[in-house]
């Protein structure tokens, strides 16, 4: 593997310290900063690692175009200055006949909307433009092989490659900002430098790499550990920073990335600077605070990867779920957080991977195990 390990231990904590005095501007009380709606089950792929654990044929009892437009009005409840992103997901969204008449709705409700297609045949430039004409802010994609023949065996159906990587052109083409994503896991691992070379000259905006959580297939495959997950978001950081990458980086469950990128940056730029960095604008959201998911059925969860119900958006409202209930109000508190997390001074920019806590404990509030960090 081609990457430099950089290991540094011995960094002061002084930091996080002075952003712990912020920590009302890393706490999305009144409002999260996402919102994923699995749209739908129903896809075309046999994703091995799949969360959803994904369906040929769509649930009888997904949202009806109805309950998907009053979701939408809901959405628009939170209020602010600023509502909550939507990013529409499954499955495949595309599977749902009503996609783009749901889009363009939530559209007119001054709701900014990204979706995450599949990589299949259906993803042809017509439809890519049905998504530009709706008044989609982006589009996400899954790479997760730099080969035909690895993506392929990941994503369970041939020619999800090709089908990928044409609907990436296209979609970069059309001018739509386009988001990869990559799944990290034993399996992807040895592959991650070498699927940022098929990506870095294609145009995307971000590259979002996903560490696995046990859960739906997931639960079959093996995860990286803490020293891989370690030596891989330092190298991350470098690439980030790199001169010659031409897109920005994040993580999804490896929340220690922040922690990393803070003990790196340490001494080298001022703390306004930081908060401006991709990073630094993801500091404190996980699972349950900035983020809520809401299932094909209307469950509302903390995130995609974590199965703690608060209630249906069918019977009860968003907003009131996501602030008020029991659950969330628990995972907001990075105080309540227990073992090396709680006793961590990035606990409030950082807090670890509650899903993956929860997979590994059944506490969502217990440590998170991927993370190697030993708080002083």
């Amino acid at each position: 593997m081609s990457w430099r390990i950089v290991l540094d231990r011995t960094v002061s904590t002084r930091l996080p310290a002075r952003f712990a005095e912020q920590r009302e501007a890393f706490s999305y009380d009144d409002a999260p900063l996402l919102i994923y709606w699995e749209a739908t089950q129903s896809c075309e792929l046999a994703c091995i690692h799949c969360r959803a654990a994904a369906i040929a044929r769509r649930d009888p009892h997904e949202l009806t175009s109805t309950e998907a437009r009053a979701l939408l009005r809901q959405i628009v409840d939170f209020g602010g200055r600023s509502l909550p992103h939507l990013v529409i997901t499954g499955g495949d969204p595309l599977r749902r006949p009503d996609l783009f008449e749901l889009i363009a709705y939530g559209r007119s409700q001054g709701i900014s909307i990204s979706a995450t297609p599949a990589g299949t045949a259906a993803l042809t430039p017509q439809v890519i433009d049905q998504f530009k004409q709706a008044g989609v802010a982006s589009l996400a994609l899954s790479l997760d092989g730099s080969t035909p023949r690895l993506h392929d065996a990941f994503r369970g159906v041939s020619g999800s490659f090709d089908w990928t990587l044409a609907g990436a052109r296209e979609i970069i083409a059309q001018g739509i900002p386009l988001q990869i994503n990559t799944m990290v896991t034993t399996q992807t691992m040895a592959d991650i430098p070498q699927i940022r070379q098929v990506i870095q000259d294609l145009g995307i905006t971000r590259w979002a790499l996903f560490f696995l959580i046990a859960t739906g297939r997931g639960s079959t495959i093996e995860q990286v550990s803490p020293a891989e997950s370690e030596r891989l978001l330092n190298w991350l950081w470098e690439v980030n920073r790199a001169s010659e990458t031409s897109f920005a980086i994040k993580t999804t469950e490896a929340h220690h990335y922040r922690r990393i990128a803070l003990q790196r940056m340490q001494g080298r730029m001022p703390e306004q600077e930081i908060l401006k960095t991709p990073t630094g604008r993801g500091f404190g959201i996980r699972d349950g605070n900035g983020i809520v998911f809401v299932s094909h059925r209307g469950e509302v969860y903390p995130s995609g990867f974590m199965p703690l119900g608060a209630g249906n958006v069918r019977s009860q409202n968003l907003v009131e779920l996501y602030r008020h209930s029991p659950l969330f109000r628990t995972l907001r508190d990075a105080e309540q957080l227990s073992g090396k997390c709680g006793d961590c001074s990035f606990r409030i920019i950082c807090g670890g991977s509650r899903a993956r806590a929860f997979a590994a404990t059944g506490d969502p509030m217990a440590s998170d195990p991927l993370c190697l960090y030993q708080p002083r």
